[in-house]
């Protein structure tokens, strides 16, 4: 690869949150073949639930998540009782302990307190948690109260997301997201103070507007708040995806340059301050679990994004959210109205998916600990994976001789250069990507 560094730090290329990525699911995945993975799941190996509330009292602009906006409760409480069906459901179907579980969307705040506690409890009357559950929240800081604040401790919240993104004004006009330090302020001092042990916060680069002393100082502010982990994405523009990032003028938006002095400033600001990096994007205090995982080599990647969780198994509830499981992907039907016809009375609402061969396997845990460690040891996948461990370790060995990436072999040790990985993590795991390019997938650029 002869291209200068910008020129491939603007190719599309997936995140990598799975191996195949969702675009490559197809519809030969069904209820049918989700009932019977869900039911061959081990008794004994721990599971962790994601459960989706898709439903937001606004929409921000720049999202790409799988949700809709409305000013009415009561298409959340009927969506609420087909999810409370489907807990039940799949509740019936495993019999494994659950160790980890996540609200996402959405908005899951947008819940009444009282609801929250509903979903709280029906999953665990659903599930056999284990006694150290953890629990974690995405949470809208314009949706919370105290009666809210009160709610989520009940159910033994341990663990507050919050969606900040910018926090200059102009910006959060642009992309529809008014939130101020001081509402972010006050939810973070209302979790902790109910017992949260752990604050995390999402911030983006590459929005509208923005530049580089503007994110510097959302850092900054950020950081006052002392957060336990820190995400950095850069904004996806996908507007042929998310019909609504059409109302951010493309016009506004930095170029690849300043996109990457925007991370970069970001990163320097994060790391001075006595953060740890994690993997390409996440940023975490030492004492954080997911800082542990990372220095002991157990940091894992999922459809959430870096994680600590040890699980194999990631089990989605709600419509649009995705299973990944030991037998392959499962994801249930995304429109919410289908989606509540198909969950009642014990239905299932699996739509598409994957199954993993041989293959899949292998190149899934090499681009997993390329995401994660970024290298792998060439011994080991052929130790794990046999033939196609080999045929990895080739492909590796051909990539390894003069590239552009700073990826080259040590001994035994395929490794990217730890000044340039997180930059280039993903342009190299594309490089191990059976089917990346064999279908109309679109992804966004790589930084």
């Amino acid at each position: 690869m002869r291209s200068t560094p910008s020129a491939l730090l603007s190719q599309s290329v997936p995140r990598y949150t799975s191996y195949p990525t969702a675009p490559h699911f197809h519809a030969g995945i069904d209820c049918e073949t989700a009932r019977r993975w869900l039911g061959d799941l081990p008794r004994e190996e721990p599971v962790s639930l994601y459960v989706h509330i898709p439903y937001c009292d606004r929409l921000c602009w720049f999202c790409a998540c799988h949700t809709k906006q409305t000013r009415q409760y009561a298409p959340v409480a009927a969506y609420l009782e087909a999810l409370l069906c489907e807990v039940a459901t799949i509740g019936r179907l495993i019999k494994a302990p659950v160790k980890a579980i996540h609200f996402g969307g959405g908005s899951p705040t947008m819940l009444t307190p009282e609801d929250m506690k509903r979903l709280g409890e029906a999953l665990k009357g659903a599930f056999d948690c284990a006694p150290d559950l953890s629990l974690s929240v995405e949470m809208d800081p314009n949706d919370m109260d105290e009666a809210r604040f009160d709610a989520l401790a009940e159910i033994s919240m341990s663990r507050a997301s919050l969606g900040i993104q910018d926090f200059d004004p102009v910006v959060q006009k642009t992309i529809n997201r008014i939130q101020s330090l001081e509402d972010t302020a006050w939810v973070v001092e209302g979790v902790r103070a109910r017992g949260a042990r752990s604050v995390n916060f999402d911030l983006l680069y590459g929005l509208p507007h923005q530049t580089v002393a503007g994110v510097g100082t959302t850092i900054r502010q950020a950081l006052s708040l002392k957060p336990d982990r820190l995400a950095l994405f850069g904004y996806a523009h996908v507007p042929w995806f998310k019909k609504h990032q059409t109302m951010i003028d493309e016009a506004s938006l930095p170029d690849a340059a300043a996109r990457l002095a925007q991370a970069e400033e970001a990163r320097r600001i994060i790391l001075a301050a006595g953060y740890r990096a994690i993997g390409i994007d996440h940023f975490a205090l030492p004492a954080d679990n997911m800082a542990i995982a990372a220095e002991n080599g157990r940091l894992r990647r999922n459809f959430q994004g870096y994680t600590d969780d040890s699980c194999d198994s990631l089990i989605g509830l709600g419509s649009s959210s995705i299973s990944q499981l030991p037998q392959g992907y499962l994801q249930t039907m995304p429109a919410t109205g289908e989606y509540m016809r198909l969950v009642p009375a014990g239905g299932l609402a699996t739509v598409r998916g994957t199954a993993l061969n041989d293959d899949d396997h292998a190149r899934g845990w090499v681009i997993e600990r390329l995401m994660c460690d970024f290298g792998f040891d060439g011994q080991e996948v052929t130790r794990r994976f046999g033939a196609n461990g080999q045929a990895i370790f080739q492909t590796a060995n051909v990539l390894a001789i003069g590239n552009d990436l700073g990826f080259r072999r040590r001994g035994d040790r395929f490794e990217l250069d730890p000044e340039s990985a997180h930059r280039t993590a993903r342009l190299v795991a594309a490089e191990f990507d059976a089917y990346l390019g064999t279908g109309a997938a679109r992804h966004s650029v790589a930084m």
